[in-house]
């Protein structure tokens, strides 16, 4: 049973951290009807951003989170302002190309700039744990579940209750109707942009203590977090969560139960079955949402 809390625990906080690069996904989507493949790598920038002030820099951890998440903000509305806004207008097949070279270029520099080699970060929770009888409980699990909970309630506050949010909303249901009320359309994008950098920064904050990073994790987790996005609904923040969730729950739960049982590593492409049977089952997500629009 100890093994079984931990277990959850440990599948909880990787698959919110799935949860949150699906989140870019859906915002983009939503917002723009793009497919941001790049999110991943985003999220893979924003981790060796924080790296780079922690270790090289020695900066204070809090200072340096709130530093990589502004700075990783203001590079989601340099690329959407400098690439992706001339590529309104184009086929979905272009934007996605574009994204994916983008992914490969941010890759590349990263591999410049950092090197291949796994790194992390001390943080002033790492290696720490709480122990309730025999269940041991690690802090660094215990923070990414608590931290998506907060990021994910703020985000719903400022959905629900804020104009810019409002605005928001509106803009993903319907561009033009929400243009001719007055909504800056442009100025919605642009922020989408920024926010889903700013989330996936997040994401690759949280993982620190539990992965290492290296160039091509972003193309990893950022396939895992677009499957999720999947399973959950695409068009649903909510379900994107969600998603992620189950994908990192049936991954630890694989890789415990199945992968000594079958003697090698079924927990991998676990990811990729839940999707297929998803696709089968239901292809529109557990939360659908994206054939309903508001005119």
């Amino acid at each position: 049973m100890e093994t079984f809390f931990q277990l959850l625990l440990s599948g909880i906080a990787q698959g919110c951290v799935y949860g949150l690069v699906a989140i870019g996904f859906v915002l983009i989507y939503k917002a723009t009807e793009m497919v941001n493949f790049a999110q991943g790598d985003i999220m893979m920038l924003g981790a060796f951003i924080t790296i780079t002030l922690i270790n090289h820099l020695h900066w204070n951890y809090f200072l340096a989170v709130v530093i990589a998440i502004g700075v990783m903000g203001l590079f989601g509305l340099a690329l959407e302002r400098l690439l992706l806004r001339r590529m309104i207008g184009e086929s979905p097949f272009a934007v996605l190309m574009v994204t994916i070279g983008i992914g490969f270029v941010m890759r590349s520099v990263a591999g410049m700039i950092w090197g291949h080699n796994p790194r992390s970060i001390v943080t002033p929770y790492t290696d720490q744990s709480f122990q309730f009888g025999a269940v041991v409980l690690p802090i660094a699990d215990v923070v990414v579940i608590v931290a998506t909970v907060v990021l994910c309630s703020l985000t719903f506050l400022f959905f629900r209750y804020t104009r810019f949010g409002i605005a928001m909303q509106a803009t993903s249901q319907n561009q033009l109707a929400a243009n001719y009320v007055g909504i800056s359309v442009k100025r919605v994008v642009a922020a989408s942009w920024a926010l889903a950098a700013a989330i996936a920064t997040i994401a690759g904050i949280l993982l620190l203590p539990l992965k290492s990073a290296y160039p091509e994790v972003g193309l990893i987790l950022g396939i895992k977090a677009f499957a999720a996005a999947i399973v959950g609904g695409f068009g649903s923040l909510p379900g994107a969560m969600i998603g992620g969730l189950v994908i990192g729950l049936a991954e630890v739960f694989t890789k415990f139960w199945v992968d000594a049982e079958v003697g090698f590593s079924v927990s991998e492409t676990s990811v990729y079955i839940l999707l297929l049977i998803m696709l089968i089952v239901r292809p529109s997500g557990l939360f659908a949402s994206l054939q309903k629009k508001k005119v």
